[in-house]
């Protein structure tokens, strides 16, 4: 092993040193604790509440914010479960040169004949199983709106953790305080439309 292509020289290791002192005291200047401050830039330099009402408004930005955040997860989950529905009744369409449905469902392998009895009268009823969904097939009328939708929610998202990531204890309350709005007014419909 040649020593010469090893070594460095003192100037290489000076600038080294001096950039991981500058990193090292960056990183120590970042606050990992909540502090109360009216004077937090939010996503820039140029948005410093400099006011009581320019902070204020600041915080209703957030709330409106993460208020719109909850919301777009309601419209995500109910355009979800309308193109479920779309697709589930798209099944239904005779097709022709195929039987009726009926005649389907009586030779598949999943359908079970069977007897119901309820208080004394006994129906012949036909038991068929739910298939596994899958991979839907991709769809120029869906797709692209899911994606830009997931987008938006993305963006939006990351604008809410980028305002929690500041520290300022009035930005993290009002994140929560949308939060907490949004879903008390939309949180019915995520849950209705994922069931």
């Amino acid at each position: 092993m040649d020593m010469s292509t090893s070594d460095m020289d003192m100037s290489t290791m000076s600038t080294m040193s001096t950039m991981s002192n500058t990193t090292t005291m960056d990183m120590s200047m970042m606050s990992m604790t909540f502090f109360i401050s009216k004077t937090t830039a939010l996503y820039s330099n140029m948005w410093t509440p400099t006011t009581d009402a320019g902070y204020a408004g600041t915080c209703i930005f957030l709330v409106l914010l993460a208020t719109l955040f909850r919301g777009l997860l309601a419209v995500k989950a109910w355009k979800e479960s309308a193109w479920l529905a779309e697709e589930t009744n798209r099944r239904y369409v005779t097709v022709a040169g195929k039987g009726p449905k009926s005649e389907r469902i009586s030779i598949d392998s999943d359908s079970k004949n069977m007897t119901l009895s309820e208080n004394g009268v006994e129906e012949n009823v036909m038991v068929v199983k739910t298939r596994t969904m899958g991979v839907r097939p991709w769809r120029l009328s869906i797709d692209p709106v899911r994606a830009i939708m997931d987008t938006i929610i993305a963006g939006v998202g990351w604008l809410l953790m980028l305002a929690i990531m500041t520290m300022n204890l009035g930005y993290f309350l009002s994140v929560l305080g949308g939060t907490f709005l949004g879903s008390l007014a939309l949180g019915r419909y995520v849950i209705a439309f994922e069931h």
